[in-house]
Order: structure tokens, then C-alpha cells, then sequence
């Protein structure tokens, strides 16, 4: 049998160097050798030269470990950075959404849902009309505030009409076609002045465009210099309506101006938009501006 100092010359010999183990640590820095096929019987203690370094202990305090394991890396499950997770979606919001509700808000960015909704409960108000029956519907509760309104203009000498007011989504791929064959063929000319079908307000039941009874300038920007216009800008909010598309709004609303075009909200909506001085219901609401689709 070989001695411990015959053992080592013999090494020595070979140019291999004896195997270490450090203080303080039950980890072997050994060099890394194959085991062989055969298992090691559980309890048994390799020989050296077969014995492969052993996981840090998790429960070993920071700091403790020797500097040759500093590179060694932990097992336990806080070293994985966590994935990122997603924004949650915004929540729908009934007032400014359903298409059902007095202030939801349709411009080019938008749409209607479902994007060929039908009003119920439209009615023909009793006003003077510019327009066949059917294209001056409009809901139950718009109805009776244009009856009030054009009765309280009445009162002060001005005469109102009613040139457009319900239209459906058929109806809207029509007139935006109208305009796009008007310009040319141009359709941003025409997505100026009109809202694609399922894009429109007039689809909800809740706007109309409003004409002075003999006619003058209706659908054109003079309009907003006549009796009717004027009348219509000081006191449509009385009656819970607003002027849609005012001027120095397009990048917002996405439409030219038209003072002709208002749109019912309900009288506390109209009331405090003509208070704060908003002009736009996206402003009112806190929604992005709408300049194209």
C-alpha cells in the first residue's frame, strides 16, 4: 500500500494536483471528472476524484459563501425575473358607448356598436318639416325637445325647420357616396363634410340639421348669419342641444364646421358645456380627438 506522501509524488508526477475542498463549505472545487455508468449506492461517499460540485445552499445566509462560488448560480425561484403582464383594457363606459344612451359620443374613430344600430321608439315631431316624413324621425325624447324648442322660437319671431333627422345605415352609405361623387371621387374631400355609415350621428336618432323656414342658406355656412342660425347658437342649450361641429373644431370632431348640425345631450350636459365653455363632446368627456378614421 502506497503512503499519503507516495500518493501525492505520484500525482505530482502525472501533472495533476491533489483536490481541495475549502473551509467553511461542504462544496468541492475538485476538477469536474465523469462519473462512471454505474449509480452510487445512496449514503456511499465517492471517491474524490468521481464527486461533482454540489448546489449552493439556498438557506446559506448572503455573504457567507466563498469568493470561488460567486459565479455559481442559485436554483430558488426569486432569481427569475417576472414576466411583464399587459395593461388591463379600459372599461366600457354606458354613457359615452351605448349607442342607447343620450351622450354616447360617435365620431370617425368611434363607431357605432353594432355599426348598423337601429333607434327604437322614433317619432315624427310635430314641426314644420323641410324634408318627406321619413327623413325627419327622430327619438322619442329629441322629439319632444325640438317641439319645445322650435315653439319657444316660434314665440320670438323666428321660424324653424327640421331639413334632416333620422338616417339609417343605408341611408348613410348613400348620402356619403352622394358626397364623394360631389368631389370628384375625392374621399378625404368628402370625409370632411360626411360621416361614413356606421360613423354618423343622425344614425342614433339624436341629431338634426335645423333650417330657417324660408330656406335661406340651409345646409351652407351662412346659415350661422341668419335670424334662425343666430337664434339657434344662443339658445339651443335651453332645450338640451348642442352645436355638434362648431368652427376651429375639425381636429377634434374631424368634421368642418356646421352650424346647422345639432345634436341633443340632454339639458345637464348642454348646460354645463355652455358653462365650462366646451365646445366638443370629446373635450367634455375627456375622449381623444377624432381628425380622421
Amino acid at each position: 500500500m502506497l503512503t499519503t506522501a507516495a500518493v501525492l509524488v505520484v500525482l505530482t508526477a502525472c501533472g495533476s494536483q491533489p483536490p481541495s475542498i475549502d473551509a467553511g463549505t461542504t462544496t468541492a472545487v475538485a476538477p469536474t471528472v465523469s462519473p462512471s455508468p454505474s449509480a452510487t449506492p445512496t449514503g456511499s461517499i465517492p471517491a474524490p476524484a468521481q464527486r461533482t460540485p454540489e448546489p449552493t445552499v439556498a438557506s446559506e445566509p448572503a455573504g457567507d459563501a466563498p469568493s470561488s462560488l460567486a459565479a455559481v448560480p442559485t436554483t430558488t425561484a426569486a432569481t427569475a425575473a417576472p414576466e411583464p403582464s399587459a395593461p388591463p383594457a379600459a372599461a366600457p363606459n354606458p354613457e359615452v358607448d351605448d349607442p342607447a344612451s343620450i351622450t354616447v359620443v360617435v365620431n370617425k374613430r368611434r363607431p357605432l356598436d353594432p355599426i348598423d344600430y337601429f333607434p327604437f321608439g322614433l317619432v315624427l315631431p310635430a314641426v314644420p318639416l323641410a324634408v318627406q316624413e321619413a327623413n325627419g324621425l327622430l327619438r322619442g325624447e329629441t322629439a319632444a325637445a325640438v317641439e319645445d324648442m322650435f315653439a319657444a322660437a316660434q314665440s320670438d319671431g323666428v321660424g324653424l325647420t327640421v331639413v334632416s333627422g333620422y338616417r339609417s345605415y343605408q341611408d348613410q352609405v348613400s348620402t356619403y357616396n352622394h358626397w364623394v361623387a360631389q368631389n370628384g371621387g375625392n374621399t378625404a374631400a368628402a370625409d370632411r363634410i360626411s360621416a361614413r355609415a356606421g360613423h354618423s350621428e343622425h344614425q342614433t336618432g339624436l341629431a338634426f340639421d335645423v333650417g330657417q323656414s324660408d330656406g335661406a342658406c340651409t345646409l351652407s355656412p351662412c346659415f350661422a348669419d341668419t335670424a334662425a342660425g343666430q337664434w339657434m347658437a344662443a339658445n339651443a342649450h335651453r332645450f338640451g342641444f348642442i352645436l355638434r361641429y362648431p368652427g376651429n373644431a375639425e381636429g377634434i370632431t374631424g368634421f368642418a364646421a356646421e352650424s346647422w348640425h345639432y345634436r341633443f345631450v340632454g339639458e345637464e350636459t348642454a348646460a354645463a358645456m355652455r358653462q365650462s365653455g366646451v365646445a366638443t363632446l370629446e373635450e367634455h368627456f375627456g375622449l381623444p380627438p377624432a381628425p380622421g378614421y
